[in-house]
């Protein structure tokens, strides 16, 4: 069938007026689909893998009886081909507690599996602590000497740490990593830092080179656009171990990097990590001591659930230096004030950042692109004012080069996505708009809004709502009075329901693909309860059935 536009119906199926009612009630899966497959091929071959396959029960028979769970032969036909609400809500409980117990069950593998080994790496106390201390511009707070206490602890313990350190932006992690990487180093060790992109990794290793430079400690950087001459040098550096803290991004766990005695390993914004990458590169050391860092809002309750192979520390205090970012939730017709009060600041020295949702026109969304909103920034602003453009498609030098110009000031606004979101520590930037901000989560725009406020300046921050609705301004509005990253997730969740709870789908890396650690927080309680009463038989062959599925991996 072709129409007057050239437009074709391939394939058409057609219903009687009772057939077409009938199947409007029916509930239908939606498969992702690539080009050539349909919708009916995909609940075919799903139709006949469930009548000729063996589905076997990967749950042990006795958590079944108790739980009195949905078989998951009957929880996959249920799934594809659902009956009604109630059997498909059955459904998703049974696959979503099939997640949560397997998750739950890695993680007690590995807390046993850690708890077995030796310290092989005894770090105590020594003289650079003191004088890294004394070399900042400002005391400890109260949550960091904690933090740290509780870190020195466990590197001189018994078993190797396995530490996860959470701490709302701005809490001062990255002091703590620096005493650990400096205690390691000082104990005749290696230690590295892992982070996610090259941008975040030749900060650290600006501010590494110089803190611990002045100790003596010789610091090294191995990302994947060093040209391969660089990178073998730098790999020689490490292997002979006179290079002791090596920071770098993805490539830091890739085939030919050696260390001459890794003795600790810490991760920047873990969850932007799968688990194998980490593994990776803890094989690289002999059950060296590892810290993962992340300044995504976990309520406690969760974290202590769903990191129970991990001993947690809390940074829930401010530094003293820090004011207040002001804030404000603004509609369109703010703009003209807000450039105007943008072309102040910079003639004051300053910088500022401007996030849009979108990359250019046409994206799908309609919604501000950074690529015209910065040509037309740069009509309403003074001619002097220098303007550049950071996205996620741009390559990794390309992105490198932009954020070092931004922070040696040759650039006065960034038009950015939240390709900035992560780590950029710039304290001259005293200024960040986001665009349609209700078109982003409370925790997320939490994250960006930390992008500034990070030296002494008085910063602010300018939320412009793109539509008028009055739901989005009262969500956006939570923003104004709350400043603790942990309340402002809570409630974004309360209100807008589960989501993105880790922030890790922009990345590419689900944690669970049906179970929802919020919506289905009940069956995560009882998948909790189960792995920590099975019996010696049952944990056995729970096990051997997680590594027949998963291989020597953890699900997260």
């Amino acid at each position: 069938m072709k129409d007057r536009r050239g437009r074709y119906l391939l394939q058409p199926e057609m219903y009687s007026t009772e057939q077409y009612r009938a199947l409007m009630q029916t509930l239908r899966p939606v498969y992702a689909l690539s080009a050539g497959l349909t919708t009916n091929a995909i609940a075919k071959a799903v139709k006949e893998a469930l009548s000729t396959c063996e589905i076997r029960e990967k749950i042990p028979a006795g958590v079944l009886r108790t739980t009195g769970l949905m078989k998951l032969k009957e929880a996959l036909a249920e799934a594809h081909f659902p009956q009604n609400e109630e059997t498909t809500r059955e459904a998703v409980r049974r696959l979503a507690f099939d997640e949560f117990f397997f998750f739950l069950l890695s993680v007690r593998s590995l807390r046993e599996m850690t708890e077995q080994e030796p310290n092989a790496h005894i770090i105590g106390a020594g003289a650079y602590e003191g004088r890294l201390l004394e070399s900042l511009p400002y005391a400890l707070t109260g949550a960091q000497r904690r933090a740290w206490a509780e870190i020195s602890a466990d590197l001189a313990g018994t078993r190797p740490m396995q530490r996860l350190l959470q701490g709302d932006v701005g809490s001062g992690k990255t002091v703590i990593a620096e005493l650990t990487l400096a205690a390691t180093a000082e104990a005749g060790y290696q230690a590295c830092l892992m982070v996610p992109t090259e941008v975040l990794a030749r900060q650290h290793y600006n501010e590494l080179t110089t803190r611990l430079g002045a100790l003596g400690i010789s610091v090294g950087m191995l990302t994947g656009s060093m040209g391969s001459a660089e990178k073998r040098k730098m790999r020689e550096s490490v292997k002979s171990g006179e290079t002791r803290v090596l920071v770098g991004t993805h490539a830091l766990f890739q085939q030919g990097v050696e260390f001459a005695g890794l003795g600790t390993i810490v991760v920047d914004e873990q969850h932007r990590f799968g688990v194998e990458q980490r593994r990776a590169l803890t094989d690289k050391g002999a059950a060296p001591h590892v810290l993962l860092m992340s300044a995504t809002p976990i309520p406690r309750t969760l974290a202590m659930m769903l990191y129970a192979d991990l001993d947690i520390s809390i940074l829930d205090e401010m530094p003293k230096n820090r004011q207040r970012i002001k804030s404000c939730v603004v509609d369109a017709a703010y703009r003209p004030r807000a450039y105007k009060f943008i072309a102040d600041r910079i003639a004051a020295g300053e910088q500022a950042y401007v996030i849009c949702p979108l990359i250019e026109a046409g994206d799908g969304l309609d919604a501000e692109n950074v690529t015209d909103y910065a040509e037309m920034l740069s009509g309403e602003l003074p001619s002097g004012v220098r303007i550049a453009v950071l996205h996620g498609r741009m390559s990794a030098s390309d992105k490198t080069e932009i954020m070092q110009a931004f922070g040696d000031h040759k650039i006065d606004i960034l038009v950015s996505t939240t390709v900035i979101e992560v780590g950029i520590d710039v304290a001259n930037a005293t200024v960040i708009m986001i665009e349609d901000a209700e078109r982003f989560g409370l925790a997320q725009l939490h994250q960006l809004r930390g992008r500034v406020g990070r030296g002494e300046k008085q910063s602010y921050c300018i939320l412009v709502q793109g539509n008028d609705s009055t739901d989005a301004r009262e969500r956006l509005s939570v923003l104004l009075e709350a400043t603790d990253g942990y309340a402002i997730a809570e409630k974004d969740l309360s209100m807008r329901g589960p989501g993105d709870f880790f922030g890790i789908r922009q990345s590419g890396e689900d944690v669970f693909r049906i179970a929802d650690p919020i919506r289905d927080a009940e069956v995560l309680a009882m998948a909790k309860h189960a792995v920590a009463n099975l019996s010696p038989a049952e944990y056995a062959a729970a096990v051997k059935v997680c590594l027949a599925e998963h291989g020597d991996s953890v699900v997260y």
